[in-house]
């Protein structure tokens, strides 16, 4: 088919989006070849005109179905392009909450940032032994794939991690290294895997760093090889790096820190071991404060630091060793810390008494001179001599960080190569398994050689990551016979030559660097030279002269050439490594000797064969340099890569803010660009992606094949000819030996004609059910119309039958009965007319009374109401009046203020008029001494009245009775006082004005003298200012005490008030003074009266309030309402003198408020009694329930223990019946021996011999010598396997699980049969006692020693036997049969040390001869509990058994097989499931196989004779097993979260339901342990749509935790397009609403919990006595007593 026919309406395309990269758009209208616009329509509703070339018809990529949205493997989309991985990746990490995907053989992994619950050791061993993509995508997955074909194919594997900074890299690595360690645990003491393990925090504390992008970011690459032995055990390991960031030690960025290590150290300063350290906060170092913050949240750098101290002595570093690191390590703390001062321009000192550096020479044993001088000079080297030249500051510091660098670089290869010295293994290494844990690809707004170096080791790995993949295609290819077609893919090799070649940028780099003038610049311009418009990767960018641009496989990346030559060269001055030479600390010396340590050597016992041949170096000496090492050692790796088999993770970094379950699809699509997995999906989607195995085709697609494609026999050939009518381009797909193969889309469009088909098929199911209920409908009508037709005829016959004789003796009736009616009526009409007219008037009587009655009442409520209302209008009148006094008392206190203040501006104003006469006439010095004189009169005036105010003021303290009289005499004062200002102003005025009469007239003649005068008039001014200045400090005294007076009394206040204004304005107050204080006081009297009179109505008038208000608010508490209205609000309220209108309105709105409550009051007290009367009804009729039911329950009681009672006397009567029986058969046997031997007697002499009764004791006696034999025959010999010799020759003859079942549920069932094949032929009761008869024996051997009184005997056989017992389930610890036999033997004598203990516990229901029969002489109580934990010992063997058969059926049997046929529909699989994928009728275990299973061990156990309670126990753990394990898988497998999967579970659930009740172990409590299966299975199942859904579900699945229930959730997956899709809201619905339940955090069940277990005692009622042994045991030795 088309592409472009694919293009119709209702299909999906991903156009391109500025935000989002893609956006999804449905088509509204099918496309046309040739037409230039494609009709769409987005999410939003938003109508588009998507634009398209009709030249070049490149169409938007289509977008796949949702029932292949959110598949484990993105290879298993039909549409293979980026928008379609993201949209996976999103739908899967968002929606799902899962983080790993596969896409071939990539598996991508994205990082929450958050802890998930998936990595724990139940986890681990749930992907144990599991084929790779039957599981979820996991870390855990690809290990085991890799361990797996290491086990199969005896080939090396590697795991390559890879990614961003903060991508997750370091913790995939250290999980696919911990689940190595859990799974292939050392055969040795030694602990390797812990070792292996233990490696991860110190190289992470010594090699990681928090970044802006990370907090944990791994500043070096590391692979990591394990070592496995031939059994495929961890045996050592060996560990390499790459690359350490060493400029980080001298230099972080803002926001980031130094390696952890200097931290953790920093923190444990205060420790006492490291006081010579001389340590202190990280914040005191220069190395380690330059990212401006030295703590990390949530990290404890002094409890990492112990955990650090832990690794190490785990891996055997000493103590002391341990020392010199830390020593070296705060050595170079301290050395960052040293003061370089410049001396000069060209010159640097170091102060010898430099604290730091002092500190760095005592740890480092170093001499401080020289360390002072080689900090500050260098030596050059010349062809005759050395010189010693000094540095500058700057090269001086630059000495002193290169220093620091390589000390901390040789620090870490030390620790490494320590590391792997302890890793290190004796013996011959198999295989091994390498986990690479590597940087990806960089690029920042510098790059510089770092960047440079990382982004060319990934060139090399990406170049090994597509050839890889391209052989694996043109495996899958060659194996089904696919004709191979070349598939052209992005060759990095240019890229790679342009590095590393010859001339290449590494090698003119290495040529620059030894030149001794060479520079960036020269370095940048031979590079222009050989490349720039010659190599098409390399480019010069347009804005910077200092930098190159190179096209990597990835991205465009541009390098600045500053600091190239510098870090290539990581020179480290001579100076500096002669003294550190001499250093006496042994490990920093070895540091610089001339052969370097290495980082650890992959080449030691491997054998690897490159793909290719390795880069050879050109010179010598570039094997000094930084790119030269790097080179050699990533070829080094390249060759172990491609000597093994790869396996890819790419960490992918969703977001750059570390949001959780954030998804960037900008940033995200870089990082699959960078890191190969669109160029994985690109070269699938070129051949063939979508591949299906012809079983998975024939079960997915019958619903489009024929009844006469079906008719054929062969699946095979069926799918061919369907294929050929459903798609008729041939080229679209290609037959293959195991599979078809398809290409991009075409999987699309067979599920495009399944749902039209199905749909097609829904439509025609809904048009017969609608015309079966119309048809039914219809039917039904036809019914009632037949039926009403019937009654409508029927009618029509009656009424034809009648004649007009019958009509005419009906009128006559009629007439009659007319006449006799009317008769009747009048009659009555009488009777009721005379009953009225009396009822009448005793009526209008009685209303006559009640009216004049009511008048009499209305009457006197007139003359009530007269008198009230008249109370009420004078009440209201009394309250306007008062209301009206207090606000005319208001408007008169407004008055008189507003006059006070009159009069105060107008005294101002003559004060300001007297001052400024004083000044014109201040010339006139005899004159103003006049003046002097009257102000000097005043003055003393003033005295005298404040002698006076004192006097009033001891007279009011006094006694207040006075205080009348004297503001009496106060006030006559005051009037003298008045009068004399008067004269007095008179007087000045009269004489103000003759001296300005004079003044005017003489001033022309006085002019000069005025002139004189001046400068003596500015001297007495100041005397006469500093006077005024007097007196108002004098005016001030007497306002200060005014305010006292008013404090004490209000009206003296007035008159101190109106003195110290007289006084203020010098005598023009003293005529207003007295007015005002006459008002004053009247008025204050007023005032008084008022405000009692307005208190007590607002009190009046709140209580009023409160009143109305308790009404309207229905009984409100006035507290509450004193609490909502303050005083200040009624009085507000009241302002106005509205509140009464108010008030007479709610007195109306209440009376008619009350009416209504009343009336709902009188009904709700009826309804009150209604309800009590039944309530009490009720009650009665409970209470005789109640006692009827307890009556009941008494009878049922004493039934009950009647019942019991009756059932122990029968049990002992049959008890004692069965040993008459047993009495009576034995007489009758002997009986007829004696009868015989008596006729013998007779025959032979004629006489009759004695007879001799024997009476056995129910002991054996068993010799010292003999004790051995015993052993061997009856516990160790063959005795006891007489049971299991059939067994091997069954299942030898056969390989099928179905019948190797059935041969051993006949074994059982004929147990016996094959006992009398072997001569055991037991007489008495012996057949019943088989199982446990050796039980029996070794407690009759015990009896005797214990009667002997014999204890060495008793201990060696007590201890003989315990250890055969050992002996014996040790050697058949895999055989069931042997453990279950011996499981109830052991239990059996368990018993029987109780029984005959002695114990009164144990000898309730053993008959008197037992009780006889009971031990003696010593007490075994010790080796009950010896025998007891034997017991427990030998259970845990027998469930181990169990489980280990049954475990590989629970999977199939409950999941995978379909118990409903045609339930369930497979769906596309992706690569990662091709290879297990092959479900060609293959024998596959079913739920039978496990009933099968577990009826044999029932059979079995029951057989043995085990007891009935310990069977319970073991089949409740086997239960458990099954529910367990089933659960977890669908924790673990998306694909099996769906509905149609939720009731084949449940089908599976009651078929285990069924044969607990068929075996009768309902009381085992096995189907509890079912239920968390059971309600995982129902949430598959239940509506998951409304909130009424989400209640439903909490409430329900009580055994499932709140993480298992979103994790089902989360992982549900339609498979028809018929079912919808969770929506991810309502999965935030459920998991906020299981947030309150606290239930943990764990996912995985553990299927290792064992339940504990009991051995119940139960007492055997056979007699020892009569127990016998056959003579096939060959226990001839023993002897009954």
């Amino acid at each position: 088919m088309a592409v472009a026919e694919l293009y119709t309406k209702y299909n999906s395309v991903w156009i391109p989006d500025p935000d989002e990269v893609w956006q999804s758009a449905e088509i509204t209208k099918d496309y046309k070849k040739g037409s230039d616009v494609l009709f769409l329509q987005l999410e939003d509703g938003t109508e588009l005109e998507y634009p398209i070339d009709p030249v070049k018809t490149q169409l938007p990529p289509l977008r796949n179905p949702d029932i292949l949205v959110g598949e484990n493997d993105l290879t298993a989309l039909s549409y293979l392009h980026e928008p379609a991985v993201l949209h996976n990746l999103k739908v899967r990490f968002v929606d799902s909450k899962l983080i790993y995907t596969y896409c071939g053989i990539i598996l991508v992994a994205i990082n929450p940032y958050k802890e998930i619950p998936i990595y724990g050791d139940a986890i681990i061993h749930a992907y144990s032994g599991q084929n790779m993509g039957d599981m979820d995508p996991h870390i855990f997955a690809v290990s085991e794939e890799a361990y797996k074909q290491m086990a199969r194919k005896n080939r090396n594997q590697s795991i390559i991690v890879s990614g961003e900074s903060g991508a997750g890299k370091t913790v995939s690595a250290r999980y696919a290294m911990r689940y190595f360690a859990t799974v292939s645990k050392s055969s040795s003491k030694a602990c390797v895997e812990d070792k292996v393990l233990a490696s991860n925090p110190i190289t992470e504390a010594i090699g990681n760093a928090k970044t802006t992008r990370n907090d944990n970011s791994s500043r070096f690459g590391k692979y990591t090889e394990i070592s496995f032995n031939n059994q495929y055990r961890i045996i050592g390991a060996n560990m390499r790096t790459y690359l350490l960031e060493k400029s980080r030690v001298v230099f972080q960025a803002e926001n980031e820190r130094n390696y952890h290590i200097f931290y953790q150290l920093c923190a444990s300063a205060d420790r006492p071991e490291f006081k010579h350290l001389k340590l202190a906060p990280a914040e005191n170092f220069s190395y380690v404060n330059m990212g401006g913050n030295t703590v990390i949240d949530g990290i404890n750098d002094r409890t990492d630091f112990i955990e650090t101290q832990k690794t190490f002595s785990l891996l055997g570093l000493n103590k002391d060793f341990q020392m010199d690191i830390f020593k070296v390590l705060a050595g170079i703390l301290h050395l960052g810390n040293v003061e370089i001062k410049a001396v000069g321009d060209d010159k640097s000192s170091v102060k010898h008494d430099d604290n730091h550096l002092k500190v760095f020479s005592e740890l480092l044993e170093i001499k401080l001179e020289k360390m002072a001088h080689g900090l500050c000079h260098r030596k050059i080297a010349t062809t005759s001599d050395t010189v010693v030249k000094p540095m500058t500051k700057v090269q001086a510091i630059n000495a002193r960080d290169a220093l620091a660098k390589h000390i901390y670089a040789h620090l870490f290869s030390c620790i490494v190569d320590h590391i792997n010295k302890a890793l290190q293994f004796t013996g011959k290494k198999h295989t091994f398994i390498g986990v690479l844990d590597i940087y990806g690809f960089e690029t920042f707004d510098v790059n510089s050689f770092e960047q440079f170096c990382i982004n060319y080791a990934n060139e090399k790995l990406q170049q090994q990551f597509n050839l890889h993949v391209f052989k694996l295609e043109q495996d899958e290819y060659m194996k089904e016979d696919i004709p191979w077609a070349l598939i052209e893919f992005n060759d990095n090799q240019p890229c790679i030559d342009l590095i590393e070649a010859k001339m290449g940028i590494l090698e003119l780099l290495d040529e620059e660097c030894l030149l001794p003038q060479g520079t960036e610049e020269n370095w940048l311009q031979k590079l222009q030279n050989n490349y720039l418009n010659k190599n098409p990767l390399f480019e010069k960018p347009r804005m910077s002269s200092k930098a190159f641009i190179i096209l990597h496989f990835a991205d465009k990346v541009q390098y600045e050439c500053d600091g190239f030559l510098e870090k290539n060269r990581d020179t480290l001055y001579e100076e500096l490594i002669d003294v550190l030479k001499k250093s006496k600390l042994s490990l920093l010396a070895d540091f610089f000797q001339e052969n370097e340590p290495s980082t650890g050597s992959l080449r030691a016992n491997i054998k690897v064969r490159p793909a290719r041949p390795g880069f050879k170096s050109f010179n010598k000496q570039h094997r000094t340099t930084v790119g030269s090492k790097f080179r050699n050692s990533l070829h080094l790796l390249m060759e172990t890569l491609n000597a093994t088999t790869p396996h890819y993770v790419r960490c992918i970094k969703p977001n750059d803010l570390k949001l959780q379950f954030e998804y960037d699809s900008k940033r995200v699509v870089q990082q699959l660009r960078a890191c190969g997995v669109l160029e994985t999906i690109r070269i699938s989607a070129q051949s063939y992606p979508s591949r299906w195995t012809y079983f998975e085709f024939f079960s997915r697609y019958r619903i489009l094949m024929s009844q006469q494609d079906l008719a054929l026999d062969d699946k095979k050939q069926i799918c061919k000819e369907v294929l050929k009518h459903l798609i008729q381009d041939p080229n679209q797909y290609q037959f293959g030996k195991t599979k078809i193969f398809f290409r991009a889309g075409q999987v699309a469009y067979l599920e495009k004609l399944r749902a039209d088909k199905l749909r097609a098929a829904s439509v025609t199911i809904q048009k017969n059910l609608r015309c079966w209920i119309q048809r039914k409908k219809f039917l039904k009508m036809k019914r009632a119309a037949i039926i009403i037709q019937q009654y409508v005829r029927g009618e029509r016959a009656i009424r034809h039958v009648l004649n007009a004789a019958t009509l005419k003796q009906s009128w006559g009736a009629v007439i009659i009965q007319k006449h006799w009616r009317r008769f009747l009526l009048s009659r009555r009409y009488q009777l009721i007319l005379m009953a009225t007219i009396r009822i009448q008037s005793f009526t209008r009587g009685w209303l006559a009374r009640r009216t004049y009655e009511k008048m009499l009442q209305d009457q006197k409520a007139l003359v009530i109401q007269k008198h009230v209302r008249a109370w009420l209008v004078r009440r209201r009148y009394q309250s306007i009046r008062r209301f009206v006094l207090n606000i005319q008392l208001s408007f008169r206190v407004k008055q008189l203020h507003k006059k006070l203040d009159e009069q105060s501006k107008e005294n101002k104003g003559l004060l300001e008029r007297l001052t400024h006469m004083s000044t014109v006439h201040s010339a006139d010095l005899n004159k103003y001494q006049k003046l002097e004189e009257e102000l000097q009169k005043t003055v003393t005036q003033k005295q005298f009245i404040e002698e006076q105010v004192k006097k009033s003021k001891g007279q009011t303290e006094q006694t207040l009775s006075e205080f009348r009289k004297q503001t009496l005499s106060l006030q006559a004062q005051n009037q003298k006082l008045e009068k004399q200002h008067q004269e007095q102003t008179q007087e000045m005025k009269e004489k103000i004005t003759e001296i300005t009469r004079q003044h005017l007239s003489e001033l022309e003649r006085e002019e000069q003298q005025r002139r004189t005068l001046e400068n003596n008039f500015e001297t007495q001014k100041e005397s006469y200012e500093q006077q005024i200045k007097a007196l108002i400090d004098q005016v001030k005294h007497l306002q200060e005490e005014r305010i006292q007076l008013q404090e004490q009394v209000q009206e003296e206040y007035l008159i101190n008030d109106g003195l110290r204004k007289e006084l203020a304005q010098l005598a023009d107050e003293a005529l207003v003074i007295p007015k005002l204080k006459g008002d004053i006081a009247t008025l204050e009297m007023k005032s008084q009266d008022l405000e009692m009179c307005l208190q007590k109505q607002r009190k009046e008038m709140r209580e009023k309030v409160e009143e109305i208000t308790k009404q309207l608010l229905g009984g409100l508490e006035g507290e509450e309402l004193r609490k909502r209205l303050s005083p200040e609000d009624m009085e507000q309220l009241n302002e106005d003198g509205e509140l009464w209108l108010a008030y007479e309105g709610l007195k109306r709105a209440t009376r008619v408020m009350e009416i209504h409550i009343q009336s709902q009051k009188e009904n709700y007290e009826k309804e009150i009694e209604e309800l009590s009367f039944r309530i009490d009804q009720l009650c009665e009729e409970t209470t005789h329930l109640q006692q009827k039911v307890q009556a009941e329950n008494d009878t049922n009681e004493t039934i009950r223990q009647e019942l019991t009672r009756l059932a122990k006397e029968n049990l002992d009567l049959e008890e004692r019946l069965d040993q008459k029986e047993k009495q009576i058969r034995k007489l009758q046997n002997q009986i007829k021996s004696l009868t015989k031997n008596m006729d013998r007697g007779h025959r032979a002499n004629g006489k009759v011999s004695p007879i001799v009764k024997k009476e056995f004791l129910g002991m054996l006696e068993c010799k010292a010598e003999d004790e051995e034999k015993l052993i061997k025959n009856l516990i160790l010999g063959e005795v006891v396997s007489f049971v299991f010799w059939f067994l091997p020759l069954c299942e030898r003859q056969t390989n099928s699980i179905n019948i190797r079942l059935v041969f051993r549920s006949l074994l059982c069932t004929n147990v016996y049969g094959l006992a009398s094949l072997l001569d055991l032929k037991p007489r008495g009761v012996v057949v019943n006692m088989i199982p446990v008869l050796p039980a029996s024996i070794l407690f009759m051997c015990i009896r005797y020693a214990d009667d002997s009184n014999d204890a060495e005997m008793l201990k060696s056989l007590m201890n003989s036997l315990l250890d055969g017992i050992k002996k014996v389930t040790k050697n058949h610890d895999e055989d069931f049969e042997m453990l279950s036999f011996w499981l109830s033997n052991s239990v059996h004598f368990l018993n029987c040390l109780k029984q005959y203990s002695g114990e009164e516990e144990f000898m309730k229901h053993n008959t008197p001869q037992q009780n006889n029969q009971c031990l003696k002489n010593f007490d075994l109580s010790e080796y009950r509990q010896i025998l007891s934990d034997l017991a427990i010992h030998i259970y845990q063997q027998l469930i181990q058994v169990m489980e280990d058969d049954l475990q590989p059926m629970i999977v199939s049997g409950m999941l995978e097989h379909e118990s409903l046929q045609g339930i369930s529909s497979m769906k596309p699989t992706g690569l990662r499931k091709r290879s297990s994928s092959y479900r060609e009728e293959v024998d596959k275990y079913t739920i039978s196989s496990i009933l099968q299973q577990l009826s044999y061990y029932f059979t079995t156990m029951c057989q043995h004779d085990m007891d009935t309670d310990l069977i319970k126990q073991a089949v409740k753990q086997l239960f458990f097993l099954i529910g367990t394990i089933t659960l977890n898988n669908l924790f673990l497998r998306k694909d099996m979260c769906s509905c149609r999967k939720g009731m084949q579970i449940r089908c599976n659930i009651s078929y285990l339901e069924e044969w607990l009740k068929e075996k009768n172990m309902q009381s085992s409590n096995a189907k509890e342990t079912l239920e968390p299966l059971s309600q995982a299975a129902w949430l598959l199942q239940v509506n998951k749509i409304t909130d009424d859904d989400v209640k439903e579900i909490c409430e329900k699945c009580s055994a499932l935790s709140a993480v298992q229930i979103v994790k089902i959730l989360n992982s549900y997956t339609p498979i028809d397009d018929f079912e919808k899709r969770l929506a991810p809201s309502f999965v935030r619905k459920v998991q906020s609403q299981l947030n309150s339940r606290g239930d943990g955090s764990t996912l995985i069940i553990d299927a290792k919990y064992r339940f504990q277990v009991t051995f119940p005692f139960s007492p055997s009622p056979q007699a020892l006595e009569t127990v016998q042994i056959p003579s096939s045991f060959k226990l001839n030795f023993l002897t009954q007593i």
